[in-house]
């Protein structure tokens, strides 16, 4: 059972290029909020000091860590023996998990004595079955390092069914999360808990996205390296930076997509139609590993304000029971459904918002609400 504990909450989300910082209050209203430059992923430690001493009081911080290995299956309070931990995951997240913990200091150098809370993308996936989670590869490799699938968003994926669940008067069965924005993931959540996504090991696996490739056959990488001698580093970087959206059509941003598409562009609707495909897809395989689908969520930058996106993937998912009711679709606003009345699946658009999960699970842990696991 869930206690209302009224704390302000610091949620502390470090970027690839900024610090977000957003204070909340006890009843989850944003009182303060920030976003500081941060070109290297570290933001400057006096420009966070500065921003936080105009927001007034911090109880808690909680602070969003992409990854938490198999270390962290829940939220944890920070302690020394935490934060070392969290460095020894930097080699999982090379990207990701230097900047956290950079803004981790920078925060708490500003904010000493505050109890902070490391809550993880990672964590919400740790509840998927080993037939889900485990690549075919030798059990010596598998002995020998964690190579699973991890997955990430779980704090959207996380917030998003339990928003479905309030909107729609209980918690669906069987839900479809879909996170899409720079970064997309989708997740399969049975009775609130997920089993499966279409992120891995790394956050390079699964969608189309922004500017990462999603899921690739290996095989077309050992050729480059052998064939072409792509270094393994320019390989890292061409599938993160230079793919996806901006690969297909010289541009990661959807509105500029959609809008040439429409104009006949055809790189343009190349990238439209490969991004729904894999979508489409994907949302498919989600519902077999649930046996069904009984609800799908969009969420995220593209997932919220892309009419078209949301109308053009259900078009394509009638087979599972999706239907598009058009009006809501195109023109309501906020958290709403967009499926057609009657339709066997329930479809809905919903804010992302990972800062209200990570001040509950600040405030579960905090006050033992809720059992946590940490190392």
């Amino acid at each position: 059972m869930e206690v209302a504990v009224l704390m302000a909450i610091l949620v502390v989300n470090a970027g690839s290029s900024s610090l977000k910082l957003r204070l909340l209050s006890g009843d989850d209203e944003v009182v303060g909020s920030a976003d500081l430059p941060a070109p290297r992923g570290e933001a400057d430690a006096d420009s966070v000091k500065a921003a936080l001493g105009g927001f007034g009081d911090v109880d808690a911080v909680g602070h969003r860590i992409v990854h938490g290995g198999d270390i962290f299956t829940g939220p944890v309070p920070i302690d020394p023996g935490v934060r070392q931990r969290l460095a020894s995951l930097s080699d999982l997240a090379p990207l990701h998990q230097p900047k956290s913990l950079a803004a981790l200091d920078a925060v708490q150098a500003a904010l000493p004595g505050i109890p902070a809370v490391a809550c993880f993308d990672t964590a919400f996936h740790a509840t998927i079955g080993a037939a889900a989670a485990t690549f075919a590869l030798p059990a010596e490799w598998r002995a020998r390092w964690t190579l699973r699938r991890y997955g990430f968003h779980g704090l959207s994926h996380a917030y998003t069914s339990r928003r479905a669940a309030s909107l729609l008067g209980g918690a669906p069965p069987r839900l479809v999360s879909c996170h899409l924005g720079a970064g997309a993931s989708l997740a399969a959540v049975r009775d609130g808990r997920s089993v499966d996504t279409t992120m891995g090991f790394t956050p390079l696996d699964g969608l189309v996205m922004a500017t990462r490739s999603g899921s690739i056959d290996p095989g077309l990488l050992m050729w480059l390296e052998e064939h072409a001698g792509t270094p393994p580093a320019e390989l890292a970087a061409t599938l993160e930076y230079r793919s996806g959206l901006y690969g297909l059509a010289g541009t990661a941003d959807m509105r500029e997509v959609l809008s040439r598409a429409r104009a006949d562009d055809p790189r343009a609707v190349l990238a439209r139609d490969v991004y729904l495909h894999r979508l489409r897809g994907s949302i498919a395989a989600m519902a077999a590993a649930l046996d069904g689908l009984d609800a799908l969520v969009f969420t995220g930058g593209v997932g919220e304000n892309s009419a078209e996106i949301r109308a053009r993937a259900m078009a394509g998912l009638g087979f599972l029971g999706v239907a598009e009711d058009a009006a809501r679709n195109a023109e309501g606003t906020g958290d709403r459904e967009i499926g057609a009345p009657g339709a066997p699946v329930r479809s809905l658009v919903i804010a992302a918002r990972e800062d209200l999960e990570i001040a509950r699970q600040v405030r579960q842990v905090l006050h033992q609400d809720a059992p946590h696991v940490g190392g």
